[in-house]
């Protein structure tokens, strides 16, 4: 019975996200939202925060769209304008990020995005967050001031205190990015690896900045 356990916990161990890629993914699937869902400052640095607690928390497939799933969801209401959330139910490759197959966690995102493409800067927060949020209070983001757009911005055209992001057309593509869980943590088999290695850098954001489409 103990060695049995013993193997119990080298499993879960060997498919838990390590926080190093989690950090990563989280960047690039946060970096993505931002720029489809016009995220304000603040927005993107509580959704790359509750990325990071999303992906931080998987540990197989059971965890894909259990609980943890849920409570993603619940905290980017409290922070997504009624807009910017229907938009974000509506694209898959943000609703359900991941999917676990034969023992590899697929990021759906990198079936629209090509690795490498960024179109802010990183949050403030990717240095310092280390996660948790999401095993405190449930209602830890609707009690927290995030600024957030106005009801209108969607629309807008002006560009008013945003940094400029790329506005090249994302690369569509049908690869899916792998992660494959071989017993070492932060091992990736990218399917496209353009512009690897490095970020895109932007115009540093305020506070009250935008991110995202003009």
């Amino acid at each position: 019975m103990m060695i049995l356990a013993m193997m119990m916990v080298m499993t879960i161990s060997a498919n838990a996200m390590s926080y190093n890629a989690a950090k990563n993914e989280a960047l690039f699937l946060s970096d993505k939202m931002a720029y489809e869902l016009n995220l304000t400052a603040a927005q993107y640095e509580a959704v790359y925060e509750i990325n990071l607690d999303y992906l931080m928390s998987l540990n197989g497939h059971a965890d894909v769209f259990g609980i943890w799933w849920d409570r993603r969801n619940a905290d980017l209401r409290y922070v997504l304008t009624p807009w910017q959330y229907d938009k974000y139910v509506s694209l898959n490759h943000f609703y359900r990020p991941v999917t676990w197959h034969a023992g590899s966690w697929t990021f759906e995102v990198y079936s629209r995005y090509d690795r490498g493409r960024f179109y802010n800067d990183r949050p403030s927060v990717y240095v310092t967050y280390r996660g948790g949020n999401n095993h405190r209070d449930a209602r830890f983001y609707a009690d927290r001031h995030v600024t957030k757009p106005n009801m209108h911005h969607h629309t807008a055209t002006t560009n008013h205190g945003r940094p400029t992001p790329h506005h090249d057309t994302p690369t569509t593509h049908n690869n899916d990015h792998t992660w494959h869980n071989t017993g070492s943590h932060n091992t990736h088999s990218p399917q496209a690896t353009h512009n690897t290695g490095s970020h895109n850098t932007h115009n540093s954001h305020s506070g009250s900045g935008h991110f995202g489409r003009k």
